[in-house]
């Protein structure tokens, strides 16, 4: 498909979506936990329910960064059941490999972080680290934020460009239940369930759980999906609260590292074809974790939170992959592997947030510590040789399994000991000023347990933040910031010694506006993000490596959500991202030379996600009618080569009636034109295949 067709095509669906019309309407399950037990409760609470680890009380317009809020009304009517097909709503993420359909991989701005953990994310503010628990479901997910900019003054570690940070659904003193299920193409089927009520005055619990089991556009592949998430929260008097939530999740599906191009052509094969071995199984990832938060309002204007969360994940199985050298005969060789990969995260912070009268300015501040632990554990089985298939006729299970030999077998452990301030000074009513910075006493070991070596380092890290916001009326302000950020990087250079973390700083300028009362947000955002320490290879001979890499990415975004007006609801995301080495350097994975300028990988520089809905009532029973669509550009495909993915546009749309105030149908077709189209890729061996056209049907049953 050439460019100006896409191009014709994308402005013809933009044109019909605006047709549209919508209202967003709310239920119990999107809002925060508020009590209706009495009056002073009701205040209580109300307070209690906005304020989240990490967070203090700013509106949009008092940010100097830029955000994005993806609420649950947003996250349903995009049909997003997990993580990935959240985030393809912000425009400023990208998709990256995925580790075989078995990680949430993106990058922010341009940049993302180590391609063979999950991205790390934040849940209620906590960072949960790099976890191998398989791709997040959003069952117990009441909205997704996409912070963007370094993070790391209040955060710590955490990716290069920005933070994304899961807020779930708490329990309420409302008794409500609802009941989905549903099924779709590939022989899919689902069930939540999600039921909370007061079990006493002061009280309150939730429970959430989901089945998934589906097959897949993919030949041979099947998965299934469960997962638990209760929580409890105790009212404990008119000050304190404390909440505990659990989340446990089990997934199995094969390793999948989708299709190949043949002489740097895609499509030769199938977008089904599976060139893996059914032999091997699934794949199984789990994840089991708690929260616990105390908070207690000290009094109106000064509150204490004290939290702690503890996390495991763990990843095991076989996996026969498609190896890089290129079909031959009409063959492509393969490996076999065998993971056992676990890690887990520790962490325990206190904060103290509130507002005070200071030399004559109001200063809202933060004030706080933590301390984590992270441990990456990872043994890795793995066999090369006369392994060989056929990509265009396939024999599944022509030869026995051969059994590989120990390749990886080490831990690595990260510490952090970090102390953090925060404070937004009101120089005027109308300028406001934030400073902010955090020390980290970091460690980091690894104990290589198959050359018996290893190494310790300790290093101490001053990450700032300062931003400015100035309101030019009661809807608009402009405002400009800047942040920095470290990563550690993993391994070992050519002497045995650690490499120093990955360094981010970042600069952005921006206008915000709030219309309707609040309803309608918007954020124009210039940025420019400079990365040092980035892994590379300094001797290919030797192919031992070094942290001396460097890297930018620069853009625009624009971002729109929520009413237009009364029936029309909007979503628009859209992000221009130039991101291209600064040094020449050879790259870690393949030892390939790449040239000053080259673009990063997976990074298109036009994103695009539209979504617009429209609310009216047949027979006196509500309707929506609704659409979107996501355009992402070409992508550089494989780091050092000319190997490119092209651009694509999907399309969706929903209906959604009301039958009766307890039970709602709906119906959903995605990738309307049936678009062949590629995610993302790590290579010309590995490329992960878009869906085709598909169709989902489901129920809610309210009680």
């Amino acid at each position: 498909m050439n460019t100006n067709f896409k191009e014709r095509k994308l402005t013809y669906l933009s044109a019909c979506l605006v047709f549209l019309f919508t209202s967003q309407t709310s239920s119990a399950f999107e809002q925060p936990p508020l009590l209706n037990q009495a009056n002073t409760a009701i205040e209580r609470v109300a307070v209690i329910g906005s304020r989240h680890v990490y967070s203090s009380n700013f509106t949009p317009l008092e940010t100097p960064q830029a955000e994005q809020t993806i609420d649950l009304a947003t996250l349903e009517n995009a049909g997003a059941w997990d993580l990935n097909q959240a985030l393809d709503l912000s425009a400023s993420v990208a998709r990256q490999n995925n580790f075989g359909g078995l990680l949430n991989n993106f990058a922010l701005r341009g940049f993302t972080g180590d391609e063979n953990l999950s991205s790390s994310y934040l849940v209620n503010g906590f960072n949960i680290g790099w976890g191998l628990g398989g791709t997040r479901d959003l069952s117990s997910i009441a909205s997704v934020e996409v912070l963007k900019g370094p993070r790391a003054a209040l955060f710590g570690r955490g990716e290069p460009g920005g933070v994304v940070n899961l807020i779930t659904k708490r329990p309420t003193f409302d008794t409500a239940g609802e009941l989905k299920l549903a099924v779709a193409s590939e022989d899919t089927y689902r069930a939540d369930i999600d039921y909370t009520t007061g079990v006493s005055d002061d009280v309150a619990i939730r429970l959430i759980g989901f089945y998934e089991d589906s097959n897949s556009f993919r030949d041979t592949i099947k998965k299934t999906k469960k997962g638990v998430s209760p929580s409890v929260a105790w009212y404990i008097n008119d000050n304190s609260e404390l909440i505990y939530e659990l989340e446990y999740s089990k997934q199995t599906i094969p390793f999948d590292r989708g299709v190949l191009a043949i002489n740097g052509e895609l499509g030769v094969i199938p977008a089904n074809r599976f060139l893996g071995e059914p032999g091997d199984g699934p794949i199984t990832a789990q994840v089991i974790g708690h929260q616990l938060e105390l908070k207690h309002d000290i009094n109106d204007d000064w509150s204490v939170l004290i939290a702690a969360n503890y996390r495991d994940t763990k990843l095991t199985g076989f996996a026969t992959e498609t190896g890089f050298a290129g079909v031959v005969n009409d063959e492509v060789n393969r490996f076999r592997r065998y993971r056992d990969y676990s890690a887990n995260y520790k962490v325990l912070r206190g904060e103290v947030t509130g507002d005070i009268n200071f030399a004559g300015f109001e200063h809202r501040l933060t004030i706080g510590a933590d301390t984590d632990k992270f441990e990456n554990d990872q043994f890795l089985l793995q066999v090369k040789g006369d392994q060989y298939i056929n990509v265009y006729n396939p024999e599944y299970g022509a030869y026995a399994l051969p059994a590989p030999t120990t390749h990886t077998d080490r831990i690595e452990i990260q510490q952090s000991l970090g102390v953090f301030i925060q404070d937004q000074i009101s120089l005027t009513n109308k300028l406001d000023i934030r400073l902010g910075a955090r020390l980290d006493d970091f460690k980091q070991t690894l104990n290589n347990r198959l050359t018996n070596t290893g190494y310790k380092q300790t290093e101490s890290r001053i990450s700032p933040q300062l931003g400015a916001v100035y309101a030019v009326s009661d809807f608009i302000s402009a405002y400009a910031a800047y942040g920095e950020n470290f990563r550690p990087l993993s391994g070992t250079d050519a002497q045995g010694n650690g490499f120093k973390p990955n360094q981010t700083t970042s600069k952005e300028v921006g206008v915000k506006v709030s219309l309707n009362n609040g309803a309608l947000v918007g954020t124009l955002a210039l940025f420019k993000v400079e990365q040092q320490n980035m892994l590379v290879v300094d001797d290919p001979t030797a192919f031992t490596s070094a942290a001396i890499g460097e890297a930018q990415s620069k853009g625009l975004e624009i971002d729109i959500n929520g009413q237009l007006t009364n029936n029309l609801n909007l979503w628009a995301s859209y992000a221009y991202v130039d991101a291209t080495t600064k040094n020449s350097f050879y790259d870690s994975n393949f030892g390939l030379n790449i040239a000053a300028g080259s673009s990063l990988l997976n990074i298109p520089q036009h994103q695009l996600s539209l979504q617009l809905v429209k609310s009216t009532e047949v027979n006196g029973k509500a309707l929506k009618l609704g659409g979107g669509l996501l355009y992402v550009g070409d992508r550089n495909g494989f780091f050092g080569t000319d190997f490119t993915l092209p651009s694509y546009i999907t399309a969706r749309a929903f209906m959604r009636y009301a039958v009766s105030d307890s039970i709602t149908l709906t119906g959903e077709l995605d990738n309307l034109f049936n678009e062949t189209y590629y995610i993302s890729s790590f290579s010309d061996a590995w490329v992960q295949p878009g869906t085709p056209r598909s169709v989902r049907f489901s129920a809610s049953f309210k009680f």
